[in-house]
């Protein structure tokens, strides 16, 4: 009886461990350096690009589709927390009208910025009812009075 007690404290100590081992996980386009590498600007066009890296994580929202961005990230996750952004990498390439490689820029976690979103809501018309008056479906307040009958005497026309 006397075993059983540090085994099982033993037991439950190494499962708490193991369940707050953090979780690492990459995520988006695995980077090749030696295909990165064979991209020549000025041959290259946006279909060889598409056949040598495939397709792009995203593309330039604004000025046309003459950057395409491929982005991936190494995470970790302990738990139930929001995981944490260890390394980034961005590669984006750069296209002239013609559809030619111009250029290709590396982008990694230092050179991102935090951006705040704006987080005010359109307030909505009417009333918001309570968990409570949901669930009881009661109508209270001033603007549900019940509709009247402004002729009681009877239907039709005079």
């Amino acid at each position: 009886m006397k075993l059983a007690i540090p085994s099982t404290v033993f037991l439950c100590v190494t499962a708490l461990n193991v369940a707050c081992a953090p979780v690492t996980n990459t995520r988006g386009y695995i980077a090749d350096p030696a295909l990165e590498s064979s991209v020549r600007p000025g041959t290259d066009t946006k279909q060889t690009i598409q056949d040598r890296l495939g397709y792009a994580s995203t593309t330039a929202t604004f000025g046309g589709d003459n950057t395409w961005y491929y982005i991936s990230y190494r995470e970790k996750q302990v738990a139930f927390f929001n995981p944490t952004v260890l390394e980034r990498k961005i590669l984006a390439v750069t296209f002239d009208p013609a559809g030619k490689v111009t250029g290709l820029q590396r982008f990694g976690l230092e050179q991102g910025r935090v951006i705040n979103f704006e987080t005010r809501e359109t307030p909505a018309r009417g009333r918001e009812l309570t968990f409570l008056q949901q669930l009881l479906n009661a109508q209270a307040g001033a603007d549900t009075q019940p509709i009247q009958d402004v002729n009681p005497g009877g239907g039709g026309l005079p």
